[in-house]
């Protein structure tokens, strides 16, 4: 790939050795895509003890103890663990003073962020910028710093203040309510000249901003659906920022995210009782009895199964799906859910369970194989998002014959295609879609989505509709290379 378009993967985390939420994914699916279109993607990583001992064929690449605002750290160069014919190439920032530590990579056991993050992160962010400039102690030189969150949001600004030559910049938003806000007086310490903490610049409401950082100095700015592009231009979704954003609509592009098809396929899957095809769903009612067995359920094929596999918060809508859990078990039907966060949602969920234990389950935490199993098993997944900027559930849903009930908003909207007359006429239905983020919308909609499921042949074709979709990640790489060739 000599000859060929170079890209620096700057990104927080990465499946399967960190993985928080749906970036975990992206980082190795886009990657992996771009790749095969015959891009150089090399992703640079923190080094948390799970990323230094997780990746294969570490060698020492370079020093970095002269960077005096941080930690003396070592450059690895290695080889992401993935199942793919060629495994993608990174970049380990290991600096045991801010990363080799207990907890999660941005907060501690207790679930409170780590006080060092500015400096943590800024650690990431000015490696990506020395990578990607002039100043690399590297041979491999990158045209694009494809930058990721808010984590390497100073990346730009770095290489915006940096007088020779450098690469293009893309910042990916993938959530814009975590935006790495910290005291101005870490501008200094970071190492970025006065001049950047200006309303034109880093500064956000008397503090800095990564986020705002990135947005304010990268050439192009993505994120993670058409839809979202266009809410977080605007209140309340644009979280301050809709001025800078929409200032910067002519470089700004929403690419909606895909899956790694090979990855979720439940014709191959091993987590599941058994394997099923949209030509062959019978292994779907096996998976779903195993899993009512599994979760404490009564086992009955007739009655619907509902499922979340989600952090329990606000923004994901825990709280409404919470309130109209008793009136769904009225239907009759089952609900199941898997996740963990927000304390006073847990402790509410395991109240219901205690209420209904015949026809609510839960499991508080994360489990990679029973996620698996709940998208087989269940007849509908429901997502009720407040704001989703994409969602990755919804898509392994649909590739699983799990029709979604999603809330309209973000890249929910992109993705699933609500069940009407005209769109089961039109081949197009894949799910349900409410407008109003309320208990009693909800609620229609789960009715509405139990009276197709009675329908036998309704609800197969809605299955198939949506097992035939393509979210893979071939179109959105594609829009990614032309925005990096744009930028050369």
């Amino acid at each position: 790939m000599r000859n060929q378009l170079r890209v620096l993967f700057i990104t927080p985390e990465v499946y399967p050795l960190c993985k928080t939420g749906g970036l975990g994914d992206v980082s190795a699916a886009l990657p992996a895509a771009l790749r095969s279109m015959q891009v150089d993607v090399r992703l640079l990583l923190p080094g948390y003890p799970q990323i230094v001992s997780g990746v294969k064929y570490k060698s020492k690449l370079a020093d970095f103890s002269h960077l005096t605002q941080f930690p003396p750290s070592t450059l690895l160069s290695a080889r992401l663990p993935l199942n793919k014919s060629e495994n993608i190439p990174v970049f380990v920032i290991d600096c045991p003073g801010l990363f080799h530590r207990d907890g999660g990579p941005y907060m501690d056991k207790s679930g409170r962020d780590w006080p060092d993050n500015a400096l943590r992160f800024g650690l990431l962010s000015k490696i990506g910028a020395v990578l990607a400039s002039d100043a690399s102690p590297i041979a491999w030189y990158p045209h694009i710093a494809h930058c990721n969150e808010w984590q390497s949001g100073l990346t730009p600004a770095f290489l915006h203040f940096h007088a020779g030559q450098k690469a293009a910049t893309v910042m990916t938003i993938h959530n814009l309510a975590f935006q790495g806000i910290f005291p101005s007086a870490n501008v200094a310490q970071l190492g970025l000249p006065a001049a950047s903490f200006d309303i034109d610049g880093v500064e956000y409401y008397g503090n800095m901003s990564f986020l705002k950082a990135g947005l304010y100095y990268a050439n192009h700015i993505t994120t993670v659906s058409p839809n979202y592009a266009r809410e977080i231009q605007t209140e309340p979704l644009g979280f301050g920022l809709q001025g800078l954003l929409t200032a910067r609509r002519d470089r700004l592009t929403g690419i909606v995210n895909g899956i790694d098809t090979g990855e979720w396929d439940p014709a191959t899957d091993t987590c599941l009782v058994k394997n099923y095809s949209s030509g062959k769903l019978s292994g779907k009612a096996v998976n779903k009895a195993a899993l009512q067995q599994q979760m404490g359920l009564t086992v009955d094929a007739g009655i619907p199964l509902f499922g979340a596999v989600s952090r329990l918060s606000h923004q994901k809508g825990t709280d409404l799906l919470i309130q109209l859990a008793p009136q769904l078990t009225k239907i009759p039907a089952q609900l199941i859910v898997l996740g963990s966060g927000d304390a006073v949602l847990e402790q509410q969920l395991a109240s219901l369970v205690d209420s209904y234990p015949d026809a609510i389950a839960a499991h508080i935490g994360f489990d990679e194989a029973l996620s698996r199993r709940i998208e087989a098993g269940i007849d509908c997944f429901l997502m009720p998002s407040r704001f989703e900027p994409c969602g990755l559930n919804q898509m392994y849903s649909q590739r699983y014959g799990t029709p979604p009930i999603v809330h309209a908003t973000g890249g929910l909207v992109d993705t699933v295609i609500d069940s009407t007359p005209a769109t089961l006429a039109d081949g197009s239905a894949s799910g349900f879609v409410f407008a109003s983020m309320t208990q009693n919308a909800l609620l229609r909609t789960i009715i509405r989505a139990t009276q197709a499921y009675r329908d036998k042949k309704t609800w197969r074709r809605i299955q198939k509709n949506g097992m035939a979709k393509d979210f893979g990640w071939r179109i959105g790489a594609e829009a990614y290379r032309e925005i990096y060739q744009s930028l050369l």
